[in-house]
């Protein structure tokens, strides 16, 4: 009996704890934008174009159309030497 009050404790806990951390990601992410064309070889966040899975597969440092999430209002601010961040995908 011990050991099943003890898990059941321990399964309410994990959903209590990860419903938690879900909503505190929804306002994170609300505050942050993709821009694409700043992020470092192999340090994107996704969606690096073809021939790419996803986060940490940028061939090449700036690479167009690889993203990185920035604080929201900042990335066409952001100066790279190929030019400023991007909202949207563009030639390399």
């Amino acid at each position: 009996m011990k050991s099943t009050t003890l898990s059941l404790a321990l399964v309410t806990l994990t959903t209590l704890s990860a419903s938690a951390m879900a909503q505190d990601a929804k306002p994170a992410a609300a505050e942050k934008e993709r821009c694409y064309g700043v992020a470092m070889a192999g340090k994107n966040d996704c969606a690096a174009g073809p021939g790419t899975t996803c986060a940490g597969t940028a061939k090449m440092d700036y690479q167009a159309n690889a993203w990185k999430y920035v604080p929201a209002g900042t990335c066409t601010t952001i100066k790279t030497p190929k030019g400023m961040g991007s909202l949207t995908t563009t030639k390399s």
